[in-house]
C-alpha cells in the first residue's frame, strides 16, 4: 500500500497516527511527565502522559508519523535524571486529541 504524503519535504503521512507507550525503569519523580509534555509541544504532538501505580509511565501520542516517531525515540531516553530500562509501544487509534496533557 503506498504512503499518502502531505507534500511536505519530510514526506510525513497526511493522516494522523497514534501510539500507546509504556516506559519502564526509574521514570517517576524525575520530571519525566513534564519533560515529555514540553517535548511533545515542541514537536506538535498531541496526547497525554501519566504515572501508573506499577512505577511505569504511560504515554498516548498522536499526530503526524514523523513527529510521533520522534516522541517515541525521546521516550526511549527520557529526561536526564531518568533511567529508562525498556519501552513497550503499541499502535492505537487516533482519537482526535488536541494539545498535550500531564495527567
Amino acid at each position: 500500500m503506498p504512503t499518502v504524503t502531505d507534500g511536505s519535504p519530510n514526506g510525513s503521512r497526511a493522516e494522523p497516527v497514534a501510539y500507546r507507550v509504556v516506559v519502564h525503569g526509574f521514570v517517576q519523580g524525575v520530571w519525566f511527565r513534564e519533560s515529555c509534555r514540553r517535548q511533545a509541544a515542541s514537536l506538535g504532538v498531541s496526547g497525554w502522559v501519566r504515572n501508573r501505580a506499577d512505577g511505569t509511565v504511560e504515554v498516548h501520542l498522536e499526530g503526524r508519523e514523523t513527529q510521533v516517531a520522534q516522541m517515541v525515540a525521546w521516550c526511549r531516553i527520557g529526561p536526564p535524571a531518568a533511567e529508562v530500562s525498556g519501552v513497550d509501544v503499541t499502535t492505537t487509534k487516533p482519537n482526535g486529541a488536541r494539545g498535550f496533557q500531564v495527567r
